[in-house]
């Protein structure tokens, strides 16, 4: 097919995991411009948790994208069992894991102290990062049962129901946090309550829809709990567990950028926890394009359609290309206008104005990396990725913030700058690796 026929495929996929990737994060966007109402303390510890949760959270993303894999192979090749398989093993999974990070989690709790984050933040972090910590468990249920659907291209459902969720949590956070309609006004806590209940009802609806669903009857299982087979736990491992690590290798040099920014005081962490926000907003973007690349990447593997891997390819570089140009232009020119709607405090915004100068600059490498790592894992190609992750952003990225940061006394900016050198390298190199294994 040609580039054109290609990208209007992809894009026609793309779209409502964008949505839904773009939706899922205005969860957190909520939680951050609802609490940064109340004051910088609290937007603090929301950063200083969030720098937690998301390496779990990420791991667990990883381990579930052999999900879309194998379910994208099913469909290449018609095979329903093992697609029925593939959501069936991907949910027990999900299940197992987020009860064993939840808790790993909970035995972190006596030890957030020795962080080093401010007093004032660590004194209110505990019943947050217990509460949100707990949620960990449905929102990794329900990415199972999403990632199945996506990839049985069937996504609007899942995106309504997700989105669903999003309004149900800001909904709730107007009732707990600031407490409305007679409801205690539980502040911080508050947020953490909604998140919680709004990801329970995510898992519920996307059961019933599933079980419902006559589309999808032949590739759902009947019995959600059946005992695995040990072979096919260790083909999900087999792909899961290195994308995790290549994930994980990414979010926990962002989560110790947050760490080491907390060392800055906490109007730094809050002009840092606004970054974010903006750029993981953004990044949903890429994010929801490479998931359609995988998808499309593993069902033209699983048919044998070969000939279709680099125009699959080039089409998806291309479409993350333009939405980069597109992302870097909103945050070098409105870069100060986005910090204001979350917090009004003059030094917070514009320290979090000129870290989103950094971001803007590297939306290009952000883009094409997630995508090429996401073509690699239709490939089953996980493990070399992993290893250039690590060098990416540990071996390069967070020495480079530390040194600029600390030595060079750049502050947060510094530490931003970092990440960006590290997006950057890991970009070139997953890049030169999927062209490679498309022409293999």
């Amino acid at each position: 097919m040609s580039l054109l026929t290609e990208s209007r495929i992809t894009l026609k996929l793309a779209v409502p995991l964008v949505i839904g990737q773009v939706s899922q994060m205005l969860l957190g966007v909520a939680d951050t411009v609802m609490l940064g109402k109340i004051g910088v303390t609290e937007l603090a510890v929301l950063t200083f948790v969030n720098s937690l949760f998301y390496i779990p959270f990420v791991f667990g993303i990883g381990l579930l994208t052999s999900i879309s894999v194998f379910t994208s192979n099913a469909r290449g090749a018609r095979d329903d069992e093992a697609g029925r398989r593939s959501c069936r093993d991907g949910f027990q999974i999900a299940t197992v894991l987020g009860l064993i990070l939840v808790f790993l989690a909970m035995l972190l709790t006596p030890f957030l102290d020795r962080f080093g984050q401010p007093d004032a933040v660590v004194a209110r972090t505990g019943v947050f990062y217990t509460i949100i910590m707990i949620s960990l468990l449905p929102a990794l249920m329900s990415l199972a049962l999403k990632t199945h659907a996506d990839a049985m291209d069937r996504p609007w459902p899942a995106f309504w129901i997700f989105l669903g969720g999003v309004l149900v949590n800001v909904f709730l956070n107007w009732v707990l946090i600031y407490g409305n309609l007679g409801a205690p006004r539980l502040g911080l806590e508050g947020a953490a309550w909604a998140t919680l209940t709004s990801r329970i009802l995510i898992v519920v609806a996307m059961l019933a829809w599933l079980n419902r669903s006559r589309s999808l009857q032949n590739w759902v299982p009947n019995r959600w709990f059946l005992s695995p087979e040990a072979g096919s736990i260790h083909r999900f491992l087999k792909i899961g567990f290195p994308a995790s690590l290549q994930m994980v290798c990414e979010v926990t040099a962002f989560s110790a950028a947050g760490l080491l920014i907390g060392r800055f005081g906490e109007q730094a962490m809050a002009a840092h926890q606004i970054a974010l926000m903006c750029a993981a907003t953004a990044f949903m973007v890429p994010l929801g394009l490479s998931m359609a690349l995988s998808v499309r990447i593993g069902e033209a593997a699983g048919g044998c359609q070969f000939r279709r891997l680099q125009p699959i390819a080039l089409s998806g570089w291309g479409i993350g290309a333009g939405w980069a140009l597109v992302g870097a232009l909103i945050f070098l020119l409105f870069g100060k206008e986005l910090a204001i709607l979350f917090n009004d405090d003059p030094s917070v915004t514009h320290l979090a104005a000129r870290i989103l100068v950094v971001v803007g600059i590297f939306q290009l490498v952000d883009s094409l990396q997630v995508a090429s790592s996401a073509m690699l894992r239709g490939l089953h190609d996980t493990r070399i990725p992993a290893l250039l992750g690590f060098v990416s952003y540990w071996l390069i990225g967070i020495p480079i913030a530390i040194f600029l940061s600390v030595k060079l006394g750049w502050g947060s900016v510094g530490v931003w700058w970092g990440l960006a050198v590290g997006l950057a390298i890991a970009c070139v190199l997953l890049c030169r690796r999927t062209w490679k294994m498309m022409k293999a």
